[in-house]
């Protein structure tokens, strides 16, 4: 999925729509001594907190908005764009709330990580914490996968299981699955860069 482990940090783009707390662990575990990415920009659909925090970090960033653009086709090629400026061998959706379309996954096939609050393909869409409550799971979790033309659809990379407990509320809930949703997708995100991940058909095999 990219070249082999060659000492060189690989550069990554965050996209991000909201605070930012995801793409902050990432950056803060960029910061680490021979950490085997870099993050070289953060990307957003409108102005909000992920901005703000890149900004402060000394990063690049860009804001596409949609209501910038006569429609969708044409705004992800805005995206495309912006993001193929930087030259990232990876990017990562963290906290991103937009459906990426054709022009942007053809661009950057195999390379778009995102993280899903469920164990998929159970529970997949913006509500998969609520859903997994209503539904009356006792264990859920989260999923780090490659991001496809469907939604949370992608190959799964990587998943770890939370319990639910008896007086969990999707707040409770969602806020014990992110500690494991940042330390997976670092994880996972480390192995791409080092060129550990390799597709076969479906699965995504970790060497």
């Amino acid at each position: 999925m990219d070249s082999a482990e060659s000492g060189v940090a690989r550069p990554v783009v965050l996209l991000a729509s909201g605070a930012g707390t995801l793409a902050q662990s990432v950056l803060d575990s960029a910061a680490v001594p021979d950490c085997p990415y870099r993050i070289i920009a953060l990307v957003s659909d409108r102005d909000c907190e992920a901005v703000a925090r890149a900004a402060r970090a000394g990063l690049a960033t860009a804001v596409v908005r949609p209501a910038d653009h006569p429609d969708r086709p044409s705004w992800d090629r805005a995206l495309t764009d912006t993001v193929r400026a930087f030259d990232p061998s990876w990017v990562v959706s963290a906290g991103f709330m937009r459906i990426l379309g054709g022009a942007f996954l053809g661009e950057f096939a195999g390379r778009v990580i995102n993280t899903h609050p469920a164990l998929l393909p159970s529970f997949p869409g913006a509500h998969a914490v609520r859903d997994a409550l209503a539904y009356g799971v006792t264990v859920t979790g989260c999923t780090v996968h490659l991001v496809d033309s469907g939604v949370d659809t992608g190959p799964v990379i990587a998943q770890r299981a939370v319990d639910v407990l008896v007086d969990d509320t999707e707040s409770t809930l969602h806020e014990r699955i992110k500690v494991v949703e940042r330390e997976m997708l670092v994880d996972i995100l480390a192995a791409a860069a080092r060129g550990r991940l390799h597709i076969e058909g479906r699965k995504v095999v970790r060497s």
